[in-house]
């Protein structure tokens, strides 16, 4: 597997460059919810919808998180776009024993308090209008035994246009402190995402 990196050109860059690409690309960007920091390693579960995705975690992390930032990345891209690796990106192999070590090292850079980890637990991309998401196996070897040592936060994009020509994106917070097992991430998820349909389809121009 692919460990990530962090250039010391490259990784500033791409922090500074994330924020220019929103502001050029979205008439508004928002954070919606509240976080606490705790000096805790951060664990970042989030709908995964498109290119952007990314971009949008990078901003949450400039504006909220303040840790350095990694996120999984299936090989072939990790191979094929070279420089995500250099900014934290690092590789999973899905149908393979690989994916153990990817899992072990996922685990690694979650003992470490300067870190976030980024991952999807869904495992592909889906449309930011799907109501009910079903978590791949694998994220329970991540949360378990770590009720007080790890910091998991939900996230959810979610994007309007109404009368701008530029799109609008909503990015939500919310601190998890359910059951730390598959079902109870998942259940988490479902529930805190159904809140942010909700609350996105009130949104008025």
């Amino acid at each position: 597997m692919l460990k990530a990196k962090h250039h010391p050109i490259v990784y500033p860059f791409f922090r500074h460059y994330t924020e220019y690409l929103l502001r050029r690309h979205f008439g508004k960007v928002r954070i919606v919810g509240d976080f606490e920091d705790r000096g805790l390693p951060i664990l970042l579960i989030a709908n995964h919808v498109g290119w952007w995705d990314g971009f949008w975690a990078m901003h949450l992390r400039n504006k909220v998180f303040k840790r350095k930032f990694h996120f999984m990345m299936r090989e072939d891209q990790l191979l094929r776009y070279r420089f995500f690796n250099r900014t934290g990106g690092f590789s999973v192999n899905k149908g393979s024993r690989e994916v153990l070590k990817t899992l072990a090292y996922t685990s690694q850079l979650l003992d470490d308090e300067r870190n976030m980890v980024l991952i999807y637990p869904q495992g592909r991309l889906q449309s930011l209008y799907r109501k009910e998401f079903v978590f791949e196996k694998g994220i329970e070897r991540l949360v378990d035994g770590r009720q007080s040592k790890l910091h998991i936060v939900l996230s959810a994009n979610m994007i309007d246009y109404l009368a701008d020509k530029k799109p609008s994106v909503t990015m939500y917070i919310r601190d998890f402190g359910g059951t730390l097992s598959r079902a109870g991430l998942e259940r988490g998820y479902n529930d805190f995402y159904a809140d942010c349909l909700r609350t996105q389809t009130n949104i008025e121009g």
